[in-house]
């Protein structure tokens, strides 16, 4: 990827070969929003399949393996942007701790305020010389707009949201700097002063897991990515990782993934696109 972002409407022109000629599971060096407003396609992260619900948003991350399907009913738009064009984006940090990253829409969303900011982009992405901070701010807001929604869906408004939002964000930082350690949720509550039972509830309410499933979540994580940019063999990757038993690597990482890290690795096409 050559500009710092691109945005194509997802039309028959667009969609119709994908169809006719489904592309292997690919990774690539950029970042992708896909936006679906009508259809049911079947997009697939890391090997798990799944037919979405329109309309929806699904963020890729740069270097995830995935593909996609569209039905005859599949409309919307594709996004792609560099990681630096926006680097300070929650949804690129989350997608570490998550094993896919979608946002459900409302319809009314679709055909006023989120329509309006594709059309606009769009327009700006096709001039001679299309403005790059022009670009940068709209994609910004649609980015925005998408975190405050999940802020709501997942948070209580009742409660106190702000302080078990706080205490999330400190939990995953914290989480960043020591995931590479065999250490598991009660560590990770000392180091917030609070029970595993209060950050299991707060890891719950925010994001819907338990705080040991989003520790084994960044685990594999970061074992696919050596699985994928390394050489290191199966015992390296998961000793580095905590994993002291090659053994209960192998057994873990085919629980989360549904495939054995030595398979992970031969089933993904070495081509980035």
């Amino acid at each position: 990827m050559t500009s710092p972002m691109t945005i194509t409407p997802l039309t028959c022109e667009f969609l119709d070969p994908l169809a006719l000629n489904p592309g292997e599971p690919h990774r690539h060096d950029h970042e992708e929003l896909w936006i679906i407003t009508h259809g049911n396609p079947v997009h697939s992260v890391d090997f798990s399949e799944e037919a979405l619900q329109s309309p929806v948003i699904v963020y890729v991350a740069q270097g995830k393996v995935h593909s996609f399907l569209p039905d005859e009913h599949t409309q919307g738009w594709l996004i792609r942007y560099k990681s630096d064009f926006i680097p300070q984006s929650r949804l690129r940090f989350y997608s570490a701790f998550l094993d896919k990253v979608h946002y459900q829409l409302s319809k009314d969303y679709c055909s006023t305020t989120l329509q309006s900011l594709c059309t606009i982009m769009l327009k700006e992405n096709t001039e001679l010389n299309p403005d790059s901070e022009v670009l940068k701010h709209l994609l910004s807001a649609l980015l925005a707009k998408l975190e405050t929604d999940s802020k709501r869906a997942y948070l209580d408004a009742k409660t106190s949201n702000n302080s078990r939002l706080i205490t999330f964000n400190n939990f995953l930082k914290i989480l960043e700097n020591n995931f590479r350690r065999p250490e598991g949720a009660d560590f990770y509550a000392d180091k917030l002063n609070m029970s595993s039972r209060n950050l299991n509830l707060i890891t719950r309410a925010v994001f819907g897991k338990s705080a040991t499933e989003i520790i084994e979540t960044r685990k594999l994580m970061e074992a696919r990515r050596l699985l994928l940019t390394t050489e290191k063999s199966i015992s390296e990757i998961g000793f580095e990782l905590g994993y002291n038993e090659k053994s209960y690597f192998t057994r873990v990482f085919r629980k989360k993934t549904g495939v054995t890290p030595s398979m992970f690795r031969e089933q993904t096409p070495v081509l980035i696109s």
